[in-house]
């Protein structure tokens, strides 16, 4: 599939503009949940991990009881 470019310059800004705010907003949520001690979860290829207030990286979720 063939996408066209834009012209107008202002459109690129204002993209980067809104990434840029977005990545300050996750920083900030990573930073207060680690300092909060609230376990951090992410995806890769599907798969969802969760980093544990140690440092721990793993599979299990920390919010259901076994």
């Amino acid at each position: 599939m063939e996408v066209d470019k834009l012209d107008d310059i202002k459109i690129y800004q204002d993209a980067f503009e809104i990434q840029r705010i977005g990545n300050e907003a996750v920083r900030r949520a990573l930073e207060e949940n680690r300092r909060k001690g609230i376990p951090i979860v992410f995806s890769i290829n599907g798969v969802i991990y969760y980093e544990l207030p140690s440092g721990e990286i793993t599979t299990r979720s920390p919010f259901i009881e076994e």
